[in-house]
C-alpha cells in the first residue's frame, strides 16, 4: 500500500471529481486547482488555464484535497465519450506537496473514475519535455494506437508539445493494482514451494574421512541436493559473468540520458508518421529505448561498442537537421552530458 493510499484511508486526503455546476464548493475547489495550475505551469497564459477549469460545458478535474479543504493537485481533462478518449489538459501537484506519489495516485483514481463512469478506455495528452517522464511512468507511451479519425480535430494541439497515450486495461482497479501483484506474487511462490523441496530441513551429515585425512563428500550424495535437479554443470554456469564488466555503468548512463532535460527528441524511435523522409536519409537510426533494450540484451561487450552505438543518436540527428535548429542544439547538449558520464564510469571503473 502506497503512501499516499494510507493517507487516504486514514483521512488526510482525498480525491473529488468536481465541475463548474455553480455549486459554492465546486469553485471554491476549481479556484484551488487554477491557483496550483498557473504556478506550476508557467508557460501557460493564466486566462487559457482559468478558462478551462471553469468551463463548465466540457471540462472536467479531480482535486486532490488534504483535509478539511486544501486543494493540493490535480488533473484537468476533457471526456469525447463518443470517441472513447478524454484529453489530459492539465496536470499538477502543489510543489510543496511533490516527490510523495501524490501525481500517480491521482492519476490512478481518475483512470478508475473513467472506467466506473465513462465510456473513455483511452488518454491522449500533450506533454511538454519535463512531463514526458512523468506521464511514461503513467503508462502513456508516444505509440499512439488509436484511429486519428477519433481524434484529430478534437484535441489542441500545443506546439513543442509530445502527443502520448494511454490505453486502460479492462477491469483493472488501477489504485489496487500494486495489492493484485502482490497477491500474484505470494500465489506463484505458495505453487513453487509445493513442487519444491528447498523450505526442507534435513538432519546434519556424518562426514567420512578420506585417504589424504580430509573429509569431503559427493554433492550429490547430500541429502535433497540430487531431487532438486542440481548438477555440477549448472554450478559451472552460475558462477560464469552474467553481463559484461561495464554493463551497470551503461543501465545507468541511459537511464540518466533518459531522464535528462534536452533528451526528449530522442526517447523514442522516429515515427514515419511525423517525419515521412527521415529513413531514406538515415539509414543506421538509434534512440535511446532502443539503446536501453541493447544494453539490457547484452548486446555490447565493452563499452567502445556502447559508445559507437549512442553517438548515432548524435550524428544521425546532425546528419538529418540543420545547425541551428532545436533538435540540433538538444542533440549537442546531450552529447556533452553523454560524454561527461562516460568518463566518470571510466575513471570509477579503474580506480
Amino acid at each position: 500500500e502506497s503512501p499516499a493510499m494510507i493517507e487516504e484511508r486514514q483521512g488526510d486526503i482525498k480525491t473529488q471529481v468536481v465541475l463548474n455546476d455553480g455549486a459554492r464548493q465546486s469553485m471554491i475547489l476549481l479556484t484551488g486547482l487554477k491557483n496550483i495550475f498557473q504556478k506550476q505551469l508557467p508557460k501557460m497564459p493564466k486566462e487559457y488555464i482559468a478558462r478551462l477549469v471553469y468551463d463548465s460545458r466540457n471540462h472536467r478535474s479531480i482535486a486532490l484535497i488534504r483535509s478539511p479543504h486544501k486543494v493540493i493537485g490535480g488533473i484537468c481533462y476533457r471526456p469525447f465519450d463518443e470517441q472513447e478518449f478524454a484529453e489530459i489538459v492539465f496536470c499538477a501537484v502543489a510543489s510543496t506537496e511533490q516527490v510523495k506519489g501524490y501525481g500517480s495516485f491521482i492519476m490512478n483514481h481518475l483512470k478508475d473514475y473513467v472506467s466506473g463512469h465513462t465510456n473513455v478506455k483511452h488518454f491522449l495528452t500533450y506533454a511538454d519535455n519535463y512531463a514526458v517522464g512523468y506521464f511514461r511512468k503513467q503508462g502513456f507511451t508516444t505509440e499512439i494506437t488509436l484511429d486519428k479519425r477519433k481524434w484529430v480535430g478534437y484535441i489542441k494541439d500545443y506546439e513543442g508539445g509530445t502527443i502520448m497515450q494511454c490505453t486502460m486495461v479492462p477491469r483493472v482497479k488501477y489504485l489496487q493494482v500494486q495489492d493484485i501483484l502482490g497477491i500474484q506474487r505470494n500465489a506463484i511462490l505458495k505453487k513453487i514451494q509445493e513442487q519444491s523441496t528447498e523450505h526442507v530441513t534435513y538432519p546434519g551429515l556424518r562426514m567420512p574421512i578420506n585417504k589424504n585425512g580430509k573429509r569431503s563428500i559427493d554433492p550429490l550424495e547430500v541429502p535433497g541436493i540430487k531431487d532438486s535437479g542440481w548438477t555440477p554443470e549448472m554450478d559451472i554456469l552460475s558462477n560464469k559473468p552474467r553481463h559484461s564488466p561495464y554493463y551497470h555503468q551503461m543501465v545507468h548512463i541511459v537511464e540518466e540520458m533518459q531522464n535528462y532535460t534536452h533528451a526528449w527528441p530522442f526517447l523514442e524511435p522516429v515515427s514515419v508518421d511525423d517525419v515521412a523522409d527521415y529513413y531514406d536519409i538515415v539509414k543506421d537510426p538509434m534512440d535511446l529505448a532502443t539503446l536501453e533494450e541493447n544494453v539490457k540484451a547484452d548486446a555490447y561487450p565493452t563499452m567502445e561498442d556502447f559508445v559507437k552505438d549512442t553517438q548515432k543518436i548524435f550524428e544521425n540527428c546532425k546528419l538529418y537537421n540543420a545547425e541551428d535548429t532545436e533538435y540540433a542544439k538538444c542533440a549537442a547538449k546531450l552529447e556533452r552530458f553523454f560524454n561527461e558520464k562516460v568518463r566518470a564510469a571510466t575513471r570509477a571503473k579503474n580506480e
